[in-house]
Protein backbone atom coordinates (compact mmCIF):
# COMPACT_ATOMS: atom_id res chain seq x y z
CA UNK A 1 0.00 0.00 0.00
CA UNK A 2 1.51 3.35 -0.98
CA UNK A 3 1.40 6.56 1.06
CA UNK A 4 -1.68 7.93 -0.66
CA UNK A 5 -3.68 4.70 -0.45
CA UNK A 6 -2.93 4.52 3.27
CA UNK A 7 -3.87 8.21 3.66
CA UNK A 8 -7.14 7.58 1.79
CA UNK A 9 -7.97 4.74 4.18
CA UNK A 10 -7.18 6.91 7.20
CA UNK A 11 -9.40 9.70 5.91
CA UNK A 12 -12.32 7.37 5.16
CA UNK A 13 -11.96 5.74 8.59
CA UNK A 14 -12.06 9.20 10.19
CA UNK A 15 -15.06 10.25 8.12
CA UNK A 16 -16.90 7.07 9.07
CA UNK A 17 -16.11 7.58 12.76
CA UNK A 18 -17.40 11.17 12.71
CA UNK A 19 -20.58 10.25 10.85
CA UNK A 20 -21.30 7.29 13.14
CA UNK A 21 -20.64 9.43 16.21
CA UNK A 22 -22.90 12.19 14.88
CA UNK A 23 -25.67 9.63 14.36
CA UNK A 24 -25.39 8.55 18.02
CA UNK A 25 -25.47 12.07 19.49
CA UNK A 26 -28.72 13.95 20.06
CA UNK A 27 -27.03 17.32 20.54
CA UNK A 28 -27.42 19.29 17.29
CA UNK A 29 -24.42 21.43 18.26
CA UNK A 30 -22.02 18.53 18.68
CA UNK A 31 -23.53 16.77 15.67
CA UNK A 32 -22.83 19.86 13.55
CA UNK A 33 -19.15 19.86 14.56
CA UNK A 34 -18.78 16.14 13.89
CA UNK A 35 -20.34 16.44 10.44
CA UNK A 36 -18.05 19.35 9.57
CA UNK A 37 -15.09 17.18 10.54
CA UNK A 38 -16.45 14.35 8.36
CA UNK A 39 -16.69 16.77 5.45
CA UNK A 40 -13.06 17.82 5.92
CA UNK A 41 -11.96 14.19 5.93
CA UNK A 42 -13.77 13.62 2.63
CA UNK A 43 -11.99 16.62 1.09
CA UNK A 44 -8.66 15.16 2.19
CA UNK A 45 -9.62 11.79 0.72
CA UNK A 46 -10.32 13.40 -2.65
CA UNK A 47 -6.93 15.13 -2.68
CA UNK A 48 -5.08 11.92 -1.77
CA UNK A 49 -6.99 9.94 -4.42
CA UNK A 50 -5.90 12.44 -7.06
CA UNK A 51 -2.29 12.22 -5.86
CA UNK A 52 -2.43 8.42 -5.95
CA UNK A 53 -3.84 8.47 -9.47
CA UNK A 54 -1.30 11.00 -10.70
CA UNK A 55 -4.00 13.56 -11.44
CA UNK A 56 -2.92 17.19 -11.00
CA UNK A 57 -4.47 18.52 -7.82
CA UNK A 58 -4.18 21.75 -5.91
CA UNK A 59 -4.90 22.41 -2.30
CA UNK A 60 -7.41 25.19 -2.81
CA UNK A 61 -7.72 27.93 -0.23
CA UNK A 62 -11.49 27.87 -0.64
CA UNK A 63 -11.55 24.26 0.52
CA UNK A 64 -9.45 24.81 3.66
CA UNK A 65 -11.02 23.66 6.88
CA UNK A 66 -13.24 26.15 8.62
CA UNK A 67 -13.58 23.99 11.72
CA UNK A 68 -12.20 26.54 14.18
CA UNK A 69 -14.68 29.18 13.00
CA UNK A 70 -17.46 26.57 12.99
CA UNK A 71 -16.88 25.50 16.58
CA UNK A 72 -16.65 29.12 17.70
CA UNK A 73 -19.99 29.82 16.01
CA UNK A 74 -21.59 26.81 17.69
CA UNK A 75 -20.56 27.86 21.18
CA UNK A 76 -21.25 31.57 20.59
CA UNK A 77 -24.76 30.65 19.46
CA UNK A 78 -25.28 28.66 22.66
CA UNK A 79 -24.06 31.60 24.72
CA UNK A 80 -26.12 34.17 22.81
CA UNK A 81 -29.27 32.06 23.20
CA UNK A 82 -28.49 31.77 26.92
CA UNK A 83 -29.33 28.10 26.70
CA UNK A 84 -28.44 25.43 29.18
CA UNK A 85 -26.33 22.90 27.39
CA UNK A 86 -26.33 19.30 28.51
CA UNK A 87 -23.68 17.01 27.14
CA UNK A 88 -24.81 13.53 26.26
CA UNK A 89 -23.26 10.59 28.10
CA UNK A 90 -20.14 9.39 26.33
CA UNK A 91 -19.55 12.69 24.52
CA UNK A 92 -16.12 13.12 26.08
CA UNK A 93 -15.08 9.63 24.96
CA UNK A 94 -16.04 10.47 21.37
CA UNK A 95 -13.87 13.57 21.41
CA UNK A 96 -10.92 11.87 23.09
CA UNK A 97 -10.94 9.14 20.44
CA UNK A 98 -11.27 11.78 17.72
CA UNK A 99 -8.21 13.55 19.14
CA UNK A 100 -6.19 10.35 18.74
CA UNK A 101 -7.37 9.96 15.14
CA UNK A 102 -6.33 13.52 14.32
CA UNK A 103 -2.96 13.34 16.07
CA UNK A 104 -2.11 10.03 14.36
CA UNK A 105 -3.06 11.50 10.97
CA UNK A 106 -1.04 14.66 11.54
CA UNK A 107 2.03 12.68 12.60
CA UNK A 108 1.75 10.31 9.62
CA UNK A 109 1.42 13.16 7.10
CA UNK A 110 4.38 15.09 8.55
CA UNK A 111 6.55 11.95 8.49
CA UNK A 112 5.58 11.16 4.90
CA UNK A 113 6.16 14.77 3.83
CA UNK A 114 9.78 14.29 4.88
CA UNK A 115 10.01 11.11 2.78
CA UNK A 116 8.54 12.23 -0.56
CA UNK A 117 10.81 13.79 -3.15
CA UNK A 118 8.13 15.69 -5.08
CA UNK A 119 7.82 19.23 -3.63
CA UNK A 120 4.16 19.55 -4.65
CA UNK A 121 3.24 16.33 -2.81
CA UNK A 122 5.30 17.44 0.18
CA UNK A 123 3.44 20.77 0.32
CA UNK A 124 0.04 19.08 0.19
CA UNK A 125 0.99 16.59 2.92
CA UNK A 126 2.18 19.43 5.17
CA UNK A 127 -0.95 21.50 4.55
CA UNK A 128 -3.24 18.58 5.33
CA UNK A 129 -1.15 17.82 8.44
CA UNK A 130 -1.77 21.44 9.46
CA UNK A 131 -5.51 20.88 9.01
CA UNK A 132 -5.35 17.74 11.13
CA UNK A 133 -3.62 19.82 13.79
CA UNK A 134 -6.52 22.31 13.66
CA UNK A 135 -8.90 19.39 14.09
CA UNK A 136 -6.89 18.26 17.13
CA UNK A 137 -7.06 21.78 18.59
CA UNK A 138 -10.81 21.70 18.03
CA UNK A 139 -11.06 18.43 19.94
CA UNK A 140 -8.89 19.79 22.73
CA UNK A 141 -11.17 22.80 23.15
CA UNK A 142 -14.32 20.68 23.12
CA UNK A 143 -12.83 18.27 25.70
CA UNK A 144 -11.87 21.21 27.94
CA UNK A 145 -15.37 22.62 27.57
CA UNK A 146 -16.94 19.26 28.35
CA UNK A 147 -14.65 18.76 31.32
CA UNK A 148 -14.86 22.27 32.76
CA UNK A 149 -17.55 21.49 35.38
CA UNK A 150 -15.41 18.64 36.70
CA UNK A 151 -12.35 20.82 37.21
CA UNK A 152 -13.80 24.16 38.11
CA UNK A 153 -13.48 23.74 41.86
CA UNK A 154 -9.99 22.30 41.77
CA UNK A 155 -8.72 24.92 39.30
CA UNK A 156 -10.44 27.97 40.79
CA UNK A 157 -8.48 30.53 42.74
CA UNK A 158 -9.37 29.66 46.32
CA UNK A 159 -6.10 30.94 47.79
CA UNK A 160 -7.75 34.06 49.19
CA UNK A 161 -9.85 32.02 51.61
CA UNK A 162 -8.70 31.11 55.08
CA UNK A 163 -8.57 27.47 56.15
CA UNK A 164 -11.30 26.45 58.57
Amino acid sequence: MNIFEFAMKMEMDGKKYYEESAARIDSPELKRILLELASDEEKHYTIFRALRDGVPVEYEEAKKTKILAEIKNVFETLRDQDRDFEFPPGAKDIWLHAQKIEKDSETFYREKADEVADQHQKNILVRIADEEQKHWITMENVVKFLDRPNHWLEDAEWSNLEDY
